[in-house]
């Protein structure tokens, strides 16, 4: 569904991404790896069209999303969750709701929109301005509800575990487990610890390593090598491949 072939990008002269290549499959779910600073937040937001890359290409259901804007390739099918949730004053989750779903602001929600506002627990909040003063797992399962709303065909994750409490964890992956299954979804999830794959299928790992896809392996194996040998060592791992998704 969604193809990264040769992707280089650079900031101020510095190369952040080096010829990345990776091929996310339909109702496949990837954990990306790797050391902060590598470039994995950096890839989801040259894939989301937030920064421009400097060479290669990226394709998205034969659609190629080099000189899209964000909202072109949000309505193509892609939404993006934040590390850190951004405040956004004046406007109510309410009235996010209503232009996640493409509705006049002001309209009622349908039971099915309330239903999960519900199970994100997040009833209390509708008339609170977009995160201000949430906590970490007020902010993410609020994300996630805006997520979910907009019917993504791939979901790109950024750190999803971070900074959230247990409960509000399987909160979060439960809706997204479900999610991903009825739909067939696609789902690129970046994780430090993997706390995620505890309540969340991942088909597939992978290691951003100084800029590059270094490494393709079963994830849980990813997270012992890391935890024993290092990166370092982990990305010299037998699977190493430029393709993840096409091993």
């Amino acid at each position: 569904m969604l193809e990264i072939k040769n992707l280089s990008m650079e900031i101020e002269g510095k190369h952040i991404l080096k010829d990345v290549s990776i091929t996310l499959e339909q109702g496949k779910v990837y954990a990306l790896f790797g050391p902060n600073g590598s470039g994995k937040s950096t890839l989801i937001n040259t894939i989301m069209g937030i920064y421009k890359q400097s060479s290669g290409s990226i394709a998205y259901d034969n659609h190629y999303l080099d000189d899209k804007q964000i909202d072109q390739i949000t309505r193509l099918g892609i939404s993006m969750a934040f590390q850190h949730p951004p405040e956004i004053r004046g406007v109510t989750l309410h009235d996010m709701i209503n232009i996640c779903l493409k509705r006049k602001q002001g309209t009622a929600l349908d039971q099915k929109t309330k239903d999960l506002v519900t199970r994100l627990k997040l009833d209390s909040f509708l008339k609170r301005e977009i995160n201000v003063d949430f906590s970490g797992g007020e902010r993410k399962r609020a994300d996630m509800l805006q997520i979910l709303l907009m019917k993504p065909k791939v979901l790109l994750l950024d750190e999803p575990d971070s900074g959230v409490d247990i409960e509000s964890l399987k909160t979060i992956c439960k809706e997204l487990q479900d999610y991903i299954t009825k739909n067939n979804a696609s789902a690129l999830i970046i994780t430090h610890q993997g706390y995620i794959m505890d309540y969340i299928k991942v088909d597939l790992g992978c290691v951003l390593f100084n800029g590059s896809i270094r490494c393709y392996k079963d994830p849980r194996e990813i997270i012992k090598d890391i935890s024993t040998k290092g990166y370092a060592e982990c990305v010299d791992c037998p699977n190493l491949t430029k393709d993840v998704g096409t091993k």
